[in-house]
């Protein structure tokens, strides 16, 4: 009974995990290029009282064992990276990535960090950067004060019309051979890691890389009605964990009381 007790009081503690996470997922449903999160769950570590196949004599092999389980745990919240649906805007820096691809952007301490986040303005030196005042790399050259026109390709050409003439050149995007091992900063960004692998860089539309569209923004991935269900299914859960520790908890208060 005590083992039920440990074990049902692991399930809910992952059960809470897992209905945080979804809870994340909802709140941030309106969040420019954000990634949804799945929990993953793992059986833990087994008590065994009989192992299979062991030897019970006269050449008579056990064919099955007895296990005692202990419960369960999160081993992942991983990030499902399926494009999200893009929303037209019309404003001229908007620029969502249609495929696999992301922006990369430089951080106040000077490392890169990388983003999908596409909604970017001008600066008061024409540096283009993020809503946070993040400078763009990846190509993104200063836009004119005087600029009355700017066009981004599908496969990164901007061109910049000022009245003393045009000015070209070509963004490019980063992506990972493991995204969902890019470690979450807030802020839309995420930071390489040992697990996402070195960035590779190269240019939109070409060997895997997404395609651009201006004036629009790739709005979450989130599915709010499998969110919905996925919540239910969490909460009930939950119940019968909790049920489970009051069941237990019922079966110890007559086994003390047969003493009496």
């Amino acid at each position: 009974m005590l083992r039920a007790l440990q074990a049902a009081s692991t399930g809910m503690e992952a059960q809470q995990l897992n209905l945080n996470t979804i809870a994340n997922n909802l709140a941030n449903v309106n969040t420019t290029g954000f990634k949804k999160n799945k929990v993953e769950f793992q059986d833990m570590l087994y008590e065994k009282r009989r192992q299979v196949g062991a030897d019970e004599g006269a050449g008579n092999i056990t064919p099955t064992s007895v296990e005692v389980g202990n419960g369960t745990r999160v081993v992942s919240t991983a990030k499902i990276y399926t494009q999200g649906q893009l929303t037209q805007t019309g404003e001229k820096m908007d620029v969502a990535i249609q495929g696999d691809g992301f922006f990369e952007v430089e951080r106040p301490d000077g490392t890169n960090a990388y983003t999908r986040d596409g909604g970017f303005k001008i600066a008061s030196d024409g540096t283009v950067v993020t809503n946070d005042g993040l400078p763009v790399l990846g190509g993104f050259q200063a836009v004119p004060i005087d600029a009355t026109s700017v066009s981004i390709s599908p496969t990164g050409q901007v061109t910049i019309v000022t009245p003393g003439g045009t000015q070209n050149f070509e963004i490019q995007l980063t992506r990972f051979n493991n995204p969902a091992g890019l470690q979450s900063l807030g802020n839309n960004l995420f930071a390489e890691t040992e697990s996402s692998g070195a960035p590779n860089v190269g240019n939109p539309g070409t060997e895997g890389f997404g395609t651009l569209l201006q004036g629009s923004l790739e709005t979450s991935n989130v599915n709010v009605a499998e969110e919905m269900v996925n919540m239910i299914l969490a909460q009930r859960a939950y119940e019968m964990n909790a049920k489970a520790i009051q069941t237990s908890d019922q079966l110890m208060e007559v086994t003390n009381s047969i003493k009496r």
